[in-house]
């Protein structure tokens, strides 16, 4: 069973947070492979997922049908590791490379080796289009951001902070730390799907010399 606390938001909008974090992929891979009836659409945050509900559902209804989940760690084991994998070639070469390796007490070189070694997980996306927050525990890469931010950061620059890792999609200020770069285009207005990433999305960063 699931230990997911339910708020109301608004009318026709539940707000869910599991007491886990880490059943958060669980419910949201859940609501992915099996729609809830009455469910008109569902967007993930970093501890939270938004519920909307269709015209006439009684959110007590949805409540219930989310508390009788089983997001019990392993339950749905199989299924998050086949989800869709996007491989990231990343030339390590970002200015603030070194510093978010002395802050970590390693070398850049062993920051380099964590952030390839691990598969990570788009938890949400968020900040600007296409920009998915990457998690992924095992690699015990947490620095804080910039003190000051940039007011411009390239495109397809990857960073780390707070936890998470990311690709820039396009040119914005940011205060992240920058550790490298691709030429992965992570947003297209023109594709059929603009953005590479999504919630659920497992992604593979690897090591390039250009």
């Amino acid at each position: 069973m699931s230990a997911v606390t339910v708020r109301p938001a608004g009318d026709r909008a539940l707000l869910l947070e599991p007491a886990d974090a880490a059943q958060l992929p669980l419910l949201l891979d859940h609501l992915r492979r099996t729609p809830i009836d009455g469910v008109a659409d569902f967007l993930p945050a970093a501890r939270t997922v938004l519920l909307t509900l269709c015209p006439g559902i009684d959110p007590a209804v949805i409540e219930s049908h989310v508390r009788a989940l089983d997001l019990a760690p392993g339950a749905d084991s199989d299924s998050l590791a086949a989800a869709e994998t996007v491989t990231v070639p990343v030339c390590y070469d970002g200015p603030d490379l070194a510093d978010a390796a002395e802050l970590l007490g390693i070398t850049p070189g062993q920051l380099i080796e964590r952030h390839t070694g691990v598969p990570w997980r788009c938890a949400f996306i968020g900040f600007a289009p296409g920009f998915g927050y990457l998690h992924a525990p095992d690699a015990e890469l947490s620095v804080p951001r910039r003190p000051q931010a940039r007011t411009a950061v390239p495109a397809g620059s990857v960073a780390l902070a707070g936890g998470y890792s990311a690709v820039y999609p396009r040119s914005s200020p940011g205060g992240w730390q920058l550790i490298g770069r691709t030429d992965l285009v992570l947003w297209d207005a023109a594709r059929p799907e603009p953005a590479l990433l999504r919630a659920g999305t497992r992604v593979r960063f690897v090591a390039v010399d250009r």
